[in-house]
């Protein structure tokens, strides 16, 4: 899977790593990947929400460690 943005919200607390993926989409290409990687537990329900609510798929979530992998095509 190639990856075409990837964005560090470690030690961010929602909202935060939602606002910033949200931005990042904002100037990605249709059918671009993004990868978020985040330490907020809450953030695993948060991306599958966002997703739902603003048509971006959800392609796949991993948890390494302390660390929580999402990555997000966009609509």
């Amino acid at each position: 899977m190639e990856v075409n943005k990837e964005i560090d919200t470690r030690g961010l607390n929602c909202p935060l790593p939602i606002l910033k993926a949200k931005k990042a989409l904002a100037d990605m290409q249709s059918g671009q990947l993004l990868k978020v990687v985040s330490t907020d537990a809450g953030s695993l329900r948060d991306f599958q929400a966002f997703a739902r609510q603003t048509g971006n798929e959800l392609v796949g979530q991993d948890t390494v460690g302390v660390e929580y992998i999402h990555v997000l095509r966009r609509r």
